[in-house]
């Protein structure tokens, strides 16, 4: 069926009987264009020009809705088609629906579809076709560059130095790497391009990355291992210590020895002296020829101190002796890789001979606590006075319970016991050291020394003096005090199985200190609870009070002066223990 063709009014004209010969030239070349154009409607049709192709798919002569409609049907498969990209030499994938890209369908056909109806297009139509015509992507930014911060996660790479490392005997080259980090605003439009001209599925695109190069390159490597770590690991070290002669084999060896960079890029080879130190092969050979200086033991004769025993030197080998003696022999061979390890010797703080210039002459005080035998009680309590015992506090030095026994731990030989921890007994390493820390408490405030660190119980206990009581927890409450009598002074430390004795041996500084204690202020009563932990300890009802203790100093009868000593005990709450029946 033909088209119908409307009618179009044609506007009068004027007459003209005569015109000139350019004029009715110019009159039939109207009429030519004219007949061009209608013709032109007529045949084209639609809007698109004929041969006009979007990725392959022919819209030529489509009204726009039937473009629009077969675009998005046919590029359906091209726009779900994940795309290979790289960041460095590293591969992924990326789903272009979730990275925010699209084909628009209808900006497409609006690119498309001709520009007007004026003659000169529709005209021109008669001399060419449309061509291929690129579709129009759609970008979400923001799921893009969420899209590209998920890639970059998975794919940046980070730069490895080239390194040199000993295992088990032998040398491993570690090959430099270098890094790249993921430039995801640069990448976005990268990845637009990369949709949009919808690559075979084996070409891989590159997005754009920053690169760090590594500082240790791979010359630097293959220097470090011919000049230090083979020659380092091609036989074992022999060496003497205290005319003891012993070997450290290549295993030994490379586990403590590393080969770092220095600011340059250059490796350079590091000894870890403390824990070859402390490696078997090297600890036990050391422990025959070296040893702690061992101080002189004292003992009171009525309230006068004398030498139970002399002090004894010791020996020892420093981190850094031992490794001034193996690094220089790693480079050497055969009979070169033999050497001296320099041995220190140590002297003892306290001996016969110094014993009294210290002022080491006299009782300063004593103090006992006892308390109801337990297994673990006199285990730890043991424990804690073997650590203790012949401690020497020199003038102005601060003496720590902590730092001297130790972490109360299996391994440093306690067992587990009861302690208070929020406001209730409960089971735990190393209970029953509280009574030695109250015990070096009161030694300490009887022989008039400065306190700097001490915390009583949370809630009282009957067989300690009120106010005048201390526990310790490791890494957050320790007991110290400074020595400032002015003379050295030395701890003494017995116990029993119901018993802990602390006295402190020096020269006194005030002819005698009492303790003056106040009566109870703010008491509250405690509460009844039900515990069902697995590590409840029954508790009896105490109540909770204030109470003040004030040392007081004196010196030919007369008071010096006076401190205060406040502490605040809570309630200690009865506590009834039930088996928790939940499975």
């Amino acid at each position: 069926m033909r088209p119908r063709i409307p009618s179009v009014p044609v506007p009068s004209v004027p007459r003209i009987t005569s015109l000139p010969p350019f004029a009715l030239a110019g009159g039939a070349l109207t009429v030519g264009l004219g007949g061009l154009y209608l013709t032109g409607l007529l045949l084209t049709g639609g809007e698109i020009e004929a041969g006009t192709t979007v990725r392959g798919v022919d819209i030529g002569g489509l009204s726009r809705a039937e473009s629009a409609r077969k675009l998005e049907e046919d590029l359906a498969a091209a726009a779900s088609q994940e795309l290979a990209v790289k960041v460095g030499d590293r591969k992924g994938m990326v789903d272009p629906q979730r990275a925010g890209l699209a084909f628009d369908a209808q900006q497409t056909v609006d690119r498309a579809a001709r520009t007007g109806v004026d003659p000169f297009s529709v005209i021109a139509g008669f001399f060419r076709s449309g061509g291929a015509i690129d579709p129009v992507v759609r970008v979400d930014e923001d799921k893009t560059h969420a899209a590209l911060g998920e890639l970059a996660k998975a794919l940046d790479q980070k730069v490895r130095d080239g390194a040199v490392t000993f295992e088990r005997g032998q040398v491993r080259e570690v090959a430099p790497r270098i890094g790249y980090a993921l430039d995801v605003d640069a990448a976005v439009g990268v990845l637009r391009t990369s949709f949009l001209r919808g690559k075979a599925a084996d070409s891989v695109t590159a997005l754009p990355a920053r690169e760090t190069s590594p500082k240790v390159t791979a010359a630097e490597v293959r220097r470090a291992a011919h000049e230090f770590a083979r020659p380092a690991m091609s036989a074992p070290v022999a060496l003497t210590a205290g005319g003891k002669r012993f070997t450290i084999d290549q295993a030994v060896l490379g586990e403590y020895l590393t080969m770092r960079p220095d600011g340059t890029g250059r490796l350079t080879p590091k000894l870890d002296s403390k824990g070859l130190r402390a490696a078997p092969a090297v600890a036990e050979p050391l422990a025959d020829v070296t040893g702690r200086a061992k101080n002189a033991r004292l003992r009171l004769d009525g309230d006068e101190v004398v030498v139970a025993d002399d002090g004894r030197s010791g020996a020892e080998v420093t981190d850094k002796a031992l490794s001034e003696a193996v690094l220089p022999l790693l480079t050497k061979s055969g009979a070169e890789r033999t050497g001296e390890v320099a041995t220190q010797r140590i002297r003892p703080e306290l001996t016969r001979e110094n014993a009294a210039q210290l002022g080491l002459k006299e009782k300063m005080s004593s103090f006992t606590v006892n308390f109801e035998p337990a297994a673990y009680r006199t285990r730890n309590v043991g424990r804690a006075v073997e650590l203790i015992n012949g401690s020497v506090v020199m003038p102005n030095e601060t003496w720590s319970l902590n730092r001297t026994v130790g972490e109360r731990t299996e391994a440093n030989g306690f067992v587990e016991g009861i302690i208070i921890l929020n406001d209730q007994f409960t089971k735990a390493s190393g209970g029953g050291v509280s009574s030695v820390a109250t015990t070096v408490f009161n030694a300490m405030f009887f022989a008039g020394v400065k306190p700097v660190e001490y915390g009583a119980h949370s809630f009282y206990i009957e067989r300690y003096p009120e106010g005048r009581e201390a526990t310790v927890a490791w890494g957050s409450l320790d007991l110290r005090f400074t020595n400032d009598s002015g003379n050295a002074m030395y701890i003494q430390a017995e116990s029993t199985d119901t018993s802990v004795t602390v006295t402190f041996l020096g020269t006194k500084r005030y002819d005698e200190i009492r303790s003056v204690k106040g009566p109870r202020t703010n008491v509250k009563q405690p509460a009844q609870k039900v515990s069902t932990d697995k590590k409840c300890v029954p508790q009896t009802p105490l109540e909770g009070f204030d109470v003040t203790v004030k040392r007081v100093f004196y010196n030919d009868g007369e008071e010096v002066k006076r401190e205060p000593f406040h502490t605040r005990y809570t309630p200690r709450d009865e506590i009834t223990c039930e088996a928790n029946d939940l499975r």
